[in-house]
């Protein structure tokens, strides 16, 4: 996807709960790409250039990886908030 299709899926998938900007976004993609974490693929439209990103094998790893991560940070959160679910 090119930036702006990934800005509107964030804010489709998410039911307008997240709204990334395009100064948010581009940032982060610039440092996926350095880190070898997304590829890119240049399109020239008219004549403005729209790039699309695709994710790497390193960097399907690396989002799965880091959801599992966030998986279980929410679960221990989950516990210290409610540590004796079946008393609450």
């Amino acid at each position: 996807m090119y930036g702006y299709e990934i800005t509107k899926k964030v804010e489709e998938l998410s039911n307008g709960k997240i709204m990334l900007t395009y100064g948010a976004l581009y940032p982060v993609l610039h440092k996926l790409e350095a880190e070898n974490l997304v590829t890119t693929e240049k399109e020239m439209i008219g004549k403005r250039a729209r790039i699309y990103y695709q994710l790497t094998d390193t960097g399907k790893k690396k989002t799965r990886d880091l959801v599992d991560e966030f998986i279980e940070f929410v679960k221990v959160m989950g516990y210290i908030i409610n540590p004796y679910p079946s008393i609450a």
